[in-house]
């Protein structure tokens, strides 16, 4: 490719990454604000002519042909982002982005077919949040399009890992493949990261273990209520008088009294996989009347084994008492 066909190349993906920055803007619109703005042309890397609306549509024509291009553009920059940002890729992040499309929904008899001038890959999404509403249902926003799946930089909130599927597509699943594949196009991140952070789609005990099991990462998800009987808490064990919530607090009940008290986290012992949680009377100084019948005053260990959902390694129970910083020391 020679110098001329290079530049080219550079000024569309230029001028493209700003629709993603403006979200709304239109191939036409973008053409009338470099035609008027010399400064943007010269940061996207145009050097005269702005390129016609013919010529955007067929470089993303072959680029959608051509997705490997993307990456190939893509996972260099981590990677040399990797090398000159100090602690990059110690706290990593995933969430998935909801992306409309202009595109009508027409049933599989109505689909017409794929010849470049209509979208028939998009399907509509549901997501859920955090809450609900003032009728009693649960927040949800749904859409018609796709969903792009994206791990970040946590610290200095840049992209590592991404991919793009129709909307209706899980989250979890996609966790797996992303984290296989920063595991396999950038081995020295999963080697540095520390923390994985995601919200409640990304609950699921295969991705918690996997990410302890496999890379020694802590894995920092939100959890769902699956206790579907509307229990609150549920003995621990084989302990009697040993409890925890859905979220992994652990509580303990006085023999003599049986007030409940919240026990005191100890920290993670990694050569046991256990979580250590000390006696609330004893580290606070409390007067506990039944001490000396409780046969966990000397606190007690929870083995990960126990619910690889629950207990992680780093304990629910401190999310959100300490920052991610103070967390990792």
């Amino acid at each position: 490719m020679d110098a001329a066909a290079t530049t080219i190349l550079l000024g569309l993906s230029g001028t493209l990454c700003l629709q993603v920055l403006f979200i709304s803007m239109t191939i036409e619109s973008l053409r009338r604000e470099l035609s008027r703005n010399g400064q943007l042309r010269f940061m996207c890397g145009l050097e005269n002519d702005i390129p016609p609306a013919w010529v955007y549509s067929r470089f993303l024509k072959k680029l959608l042909e051509r997705p490997e291009y993307a990456n190939d553009i893509f996972n260099p920059l981590v990677s040399e982002l990797k090398k000159l940002i100090p602690g990059s890729g110690e706290v990593l992040a995933i969430d998935g982005k909801a992306i409309d499309t202009n595109a009508k929904s027409r049933k599989k008899e109505d689909q017409l077919p794929a010849d470049g001038r209509r979208d028939t890959d998009a399907n509509f999404g549901v997501k859920t949040y955090r809450g609900k509403l003032e009728n009693g249902r649960e927040k949800a926003k749904s859409w018609f399009g796709y969903k792009l799946h994206l791990v970040i930089d946590a610290t200095y909130e840049l992209p590592v890992a991404f991919s793009l599927t129709k909307a209706s597509c899980a989250e979890a699943p996609q966790a797996h493949q992303l984290l296989s594949k920063i595991a396999k196009v950038h081995p020295e991140i999963i080697k540095d990261c520390q923390l994985f952070l995601g919200d409640r789609g990304y609950d699921d005990g295969k991705l918690v273990s996997r990410l302890w099991d496999e890379y020694k990462i802590k894995p920092v998800i939100d959890i769902r209520n699956r206790w579907k009987d509307g229990e609150k808490t549920r003995l621990l064990g084989k302990h009697t008088n040993i409890v925890h919530d859905y979220r992994g607090t652990v509580y303990c009940y006085c023999p003599a009294s049986g007030k409940q008290r919240e026990m005191v986290y100890g920290g993670f012992e990694k050569d046991r996989e256990t979580l250590k949680y000390r006696c609330p009377a004893k580290h606070y100084g409390i007067i506990c009347t039944g001490q000396d019948l409780c046969n966990c005053s000397q606190g007690i260990r929870i083995p990960l084994a126990e619910d690889r959902r629950v207990f992680t390694p780093l304990a629910r129970s401190t999310v959100g008492k300490q920052n991610t910083r103070n967390v990792q020391q």
